[in-house]
């Protein structure tokens, strides 16, 4: 039920203005727990890829460094502009997104990163296998994200096709030729 409240400027009084006890009560579609708790997961991943590529990109030691370090510098902008997506579409459907590091520590599925340098050679190996973690949890929970809200799942497809664009490129540097 609607409150009505009298708002002060200063020392002069504007109209009134109706107000709810249940914050972002906009109208609109709110999602359901399942909806929420699958965002959840791509977050929760999508930050944890952001920070092991931090990781990664400051202790990576070897041949073709500098193309390997500026690769993860891609890798962790696109991560991190795709969670803040995430996030806020996950507000816009009244969903409260948690991305504090004790969260992401319990929840992600992505395996930890070695600590200390780690060889360009691993380190790609190590980067891949992250990306190819992240996007197998998206397209986990893809089908029951686009059944609730496919406007959601379309944020799903576009951060799909780049990691696993992504996944590709950084893998191509271990690669030998087919058949050779």
């Amino acid at each position: 039920m609607a409150e009505t409240k009298t708002k002060k400027t200063g020392s002069s009084t504007k109209g009134a203005v109706k107000t709810t006890r249940q914050q972002n009560a906009e109208k609109g579609f709110t999602a359901s727990p399942t909806l929420a708790s699958n965002l959840q997961l791509v977050l929760v991943d999508l930050l944890e890829l952001a920070i092991q590529g931090k990781q990664a990109h400051w202790n990576v030691v070897g041949r073709n460094f500098r193309d390997t370090h500026r690769q993860l510098d891609e890798i962790i902008d696109d991560a991190r502009a795709f969670s803040d997506t995430i996030a806020e579409r996950m507000r816009a459907l009244h969903a409260v997104p948690d991305g504090r590091s004790a969260t992401i520590a319990k929840t992600t599925t992505l395996p930890a990163f070695p600590a200390g340098e780690v060889s360009t050679t691993e380190t790609i190996d190590l980067v891949t296998e992250r990306l190819e973690a992240a996007v197998g949890t998206m397209r986990d929970v893809h089908d029951a994200v686009d059944e609730e809200d496919p406007t959601s799942a379309d944020l799903l497809h576009a951060v799909i096709e780049r990691l696993e664009q992504f996944a590709w490129m950084v893998s191509a540097e271990n690669r030998s030729p087919a058949g050779r």
